[in-house]
């Protein structure tokens, strides 16, 4: 530290020697001159003299100089130094510290592996268990298995007389096919109660829902009001071949008016009219006319007798179908069209017409629709006692293994 305030000094007091400088530029300048004057006399000046002492005094200015920058790079290297060694302190205490949570997340994946294994021996115990369970548990229901099958085959063997329960399930749907397909009311009923006279032969008490079911759709069936079909369609038929033998109308003039006689008066003042009537009276000895008032229906060509005779046909027809289909809008139109033209082409004083006419009226007035129960209470209760009777018998008998 002394040397550095000692060159500091120096160098705080050379900034005051300018003039020196200055005189030694000077005296540089003026050597050549003096240079050549030594060459006359060669003994030294005192201008000489004073350069060699300011040379001598540069000389160790500058030995004092490289002294202080010397200092100057010693201190650098110092500070380098020191900054390196603290550089080097800052990361190897970073790198410990990095070292440390390292160690840890170490100790931390350790543990996790180590709770992970434990939790997969754990899981796979728990798997081994259940799987020994469930092995237990299907022993239990194969045996359970086979004692039902056992009871079930043995249960059958007391029950000889099951497919008669087969054959009343069949009757109730035969049954069912007559009065939803043909409309045959009394076929339906008889076999309902054929059907219930099964299950009663086989005099088991545990059939009696069923048959009390029975029972019940064979009164519904009793209620429903019954319509000839067969009747009506029977005298729409007959009606067709009395067409034939109708009696077309003649020509129909309407009635004509009755006209009251003009009758002369002895008034002078009615002279027009009384000339009037006179002239009437003698033209009615001659020619007479009446006034009729309405359309008169002229006579009809055979070829328009066989169309309409044929349409009548063709309604009669449409009629029947209709009564089939229990259509009753179309079946009483039908009959009503046919009704029109009898009465607007045909001869109504004949008694064919007449009687037919009173035919068309009744059957107008039948009634050809039949409400119809939508299903039978017995055959949904039949046919599960069915299904749990008879379609077990596909099940494997006692002696064979059952299904693993």
């Amino acid at each position: 530290m002394t040397d550095q305030n000692k060159t500091s000094g120096k160098e705080k007091k050379t900034p005051a020697s300018p003039p020196e400088s200055e005189s030694q530029t000077q005296n540089a300048t003026q050597e050549p001159s003096n240079e050549k004057n030594t060459g006359a006399n060669p003994a030294p000046s005192e201008n000489e003299n004073i350069n060699i002492e300011t040379k001598k005094a540069q000389k160790k200015k500058e030995k004092k100089g490289g002294k202080g920058s010397l200092a100057l790079s010693l201190i650098a290297i110092s500070l380098a130094i020191s900054s390196s060694i603290a550089m080097y302190y800052c990361a190897n205490k970073q790198l410990i510290k990095y070292n440390n949570e390292l160690a840890k997340l170490t100790s931390t994946i350790s543990t996790l592996e180590s709770s992970q294994a434990k939790n997969t021996e754990d899981f796979q115990a728990k798997i081994q268990r259940n799987e020994q369970n469930n092995h237990v548990l299907i022993e239990q229901q194969n045996n359970s298995i086979k004692s039902l099958q056992a009871a079930l085959h043995q249960r059958q063997g007391r029950r000889p007389n099951d497919w008669r329960i087969a054959e009343a399930d069949y009757l109730v749907n035969l049954a069912g096919r007559q009065l939803w397909v043909m409309r045959d009311i009394l076929t339906a009923t008889t076999l309902m109660e054929t059907a219930d006279q099964r299950l009663a032969n086989l005099n088991d008490p545990s059939l009696s829902p069923i048959r009390q079911a029975i029972a019940e759709d064979i009164q519904q069936l009793k209620s429903i009001k019954r319509v000839d079909l067969d009747g009506i369609v029977l005298r729409l038929n007959s009606l067709q071949k009395e067409i034939d033998n109708l009696p077309l109308a003649n020509a129909f003039l309407p009635e004509a008016l009755e006209e009251k006689p003009d009758i002369v008066s002895q008034d002078v003042i009615d002279w027009q009219n009384n000339l009037k009537a006179s002239f009437n009276d003698f033209i009615s000895q001659f020619i007479t006319y009446r006034k009729r008032e309405g359309s008169v229906v002229p006579l009809l060509t055979p070829a328009q007798t066989f169309y309409l005779k044929e349409n009548l046909t063709a309604k009669l027809n449409q009629s029947i179908t209709a009564a089939y289909r229990e259509n009753t809008a179309l079946y009483q139109s039908s009959l009503e069209t046919a009704k029109e033209w009898t009465l607007r082409f045909f001869d109504q004083n004949a008694q064919s017409t007449i009687g037919f006419l009173q035919a068309l009226n009744s059957l107008e007035q039948q009634t050809i629709e039949v409400t119809y129960p939508a299903a039978f209470i017995s055959q949904e209760r039949i046919s599960d006692l069915l299904a749990t009777r008879l379609q077990r018998d596909l099940a494997q008998q006692p002696t064979e293994e059952p299904l693993q």
